[in-house]
C-alpha cells in the first residue's frame, strides 16, 4: 500500500515537471512545433517557382570565306541581326571561296548539332542542294543569300520555300562595266575576269558587263575568262590576256579582288591607259578609286545581306512566311561618288 501511495506520488511529481518543461519552451498553451507537415496545393508551387529563360533559336550562317572583306561586313550584319532580333548565331566558313566541299561538310555538321536554321551564301549553285534538302527534311529552316541556289535542280531534288535574298547582280554589273564603256568613242578591246563558273551571281555579272559593252559599237570583248573571285587569279589571268591582246584598254571584273590582281599587273607594266571596273566596293576598292587605279565599283550591301538572312530566318522560326524573293539595291561607285 505504502509503496503504491509513494508510486502515485512519484508519477505525479513527474508529470508536474513535464507541464512545467512545455510550459517554459512553448511559452503557451500550444506547441511551438507542429508535427503535421502540410502539403502545398500545385497553385502554390507555380506562384513561388522560377520559370527557366526560354531557349534562343540557334542560326548557322554558312559563308564561302572570311579572307574576303565582303564576307567579314556580310558576318557584321548578320551579327547585329543576332543581338537585336535575340538569336544564338554560329558562324562557319570554307578556307577560300571555292571550298565547296568545306561547306558540304559544314551544313552535315550543324544538321547533327540540330540548329533550327541555316542561312547560306553557297560556294556553287547546285552541289549544295544535296546536303540543304537533307537539312530541311530534318526540320531545319533554310534561307539562301548572296548567290542564288539553282531553282531548277532545287525544285528537282525537292528543295523548296527557301527564300533567297540578294542583289540584281546582272543590272549591278551592267551599271559597273557601262561607266567605262560610255567613256569610250574609238575602236577598243575589252576583258572580263568571271568569277566561278558553277556560281549563279558569276554568270549574272559576266551578262550584265557583257550586255554594257555590246550597247557600244566601239567596244569588241576579245577574252573571257574565270579567276575564281582571286587577287593571285586576277594577277595571272589578266597577264596572259593582256599578253595575248596589249591593245585592251577596258576590263570588267566580276568582284574586287580580281580587279586588285589586274590593277597590280597594269601597275608593274606601267599601263595607266586601261579603265578597270569591277564589284563589291570593298574598303581597298574605294581607296582605289581614290587614287584612280579603279574607276567604278559597286556596293551590294553586304551587311544588310547578312542582317536579312539572319532576320528571315528568325521569322519563319516564329511561323512568318517570307517572300521567295527579296533583292537589295545595289549602288554604283565612283571617285564622283566618293567625294559627294
Amino acid at each position: 500500500m505504502i509503496r503504491r501511495v509513494a508510486f502515485a506520488a512519484l508519477n505525479c511529481t513527474l508529470l508536474l515537471m513535464l507541464v512545467a518543461i512545455v510550459a517554459a519552451c512553448g511559452g503557451g498553451a500550444e506547441p511551438s512545433l507542429s508535427l503535421v507537415v502540410e502539403t502545398p496545393t500545385p497553385a502554390a508551387v507555380a506562384s513561388t517557382s522560377t520559370a527557366l529563360p526560354e531557349a534562343k533559336p540557334v542560326i548557322g550562317l554558312v559563308m564561302k570565306t572570311l579572307t574576303n572583306p565582303f564576307f567579314v561586313e556580310m558576318e557584321r550584319g548578320a551579327r547585329r541581326a543576332e543581338q537585336e532580333l535575340g538569336v544564338e548565331l554560329i558562324v562557319r566558313t570554307g578556307a577560300q571561296e571555292t571550298s565547296v566541299e568545306q561547306q558540304i561538310a559544314i551544313v552535315r555538321d550543324m544538321i547533327a548539332q540540330g540548329v533550327d536554321a541555316i542561312v547560306i551564301a553557297p560556294a556553287d549553285s547546285t552541289e549544295l542542294i544535296p546536303v540543304l534538302k537533307q537539312a530541311q527534311d530534318a526540320g531545319i529552316v533554310i534561307v539562301n543569300i548572296d548567290n542564288q541556289l539553282n531553282p531548277d535542280v532545287a525544285a528537282e531534288l525537292g528543295l523548296v520555300r527557301v527564300p533567297f535574298i540578294s542583289v540584281d547582280n546582272e543590272k549591278g554589273a551592267y551599271s559597273s562595266a557601262k561607266y567605262i564603256a560610255d567613256q569610250v568613242s574609238a575602236p577598243t578591246q575589252a576583258l572580263i575576269l568571271e568569277g566561278i563558273r558553277s556560281a549563279q551571281n558569276a554568270e549574272d555579272r559576266k551578262n550584265g558587263a557583257q550586255r554594257a559593252f555590246a550597247e557600244n559599237p566601239n567596244i569588241a570583248v576579245v577574252a573571257m575568262e574565270t579567276a575564281n573571285w582571286k587577287i593571285d587569279e586576277g594577277y595571272d589571268v589578266s597577264k596572259k590576256l593582256m599578253e595575248m591582246h596589249p591593245d585592251v584598254k577596258l576590263i570588267f571584273a566580276a568582284n574586287d579582288m580580281m580587279a586588285f590582281g589586274a590593277i597590280r599587273y597594269l601597275q608593274e607594266q606601267q599601263r595607266e591607259d586601261v579603265l578597270v571596273a569591277a564589284y563589291d566596293a570593298l574598303e581597298e576598292a574605294k581607296t582605289a578609286l581614290a587614287e584612280g587605279t579603279l574607276a567604278a565599283t559597286v556596293d551590294q550591301q553586304a551587311a544588310l545581306q547578312g542582317y536579312m538572312g539572319v532576320e528571315n530566318a528568325a521569322r519563319i522560326l516564329k511561323g512568318e512566311t517570307m517572300p521567295v524573293l527579296t533583292f537589295v539595291e545595289t549602288k554604283l561607285v565612283t571617285k564622283a561618288t566618293l567625294e559627294q
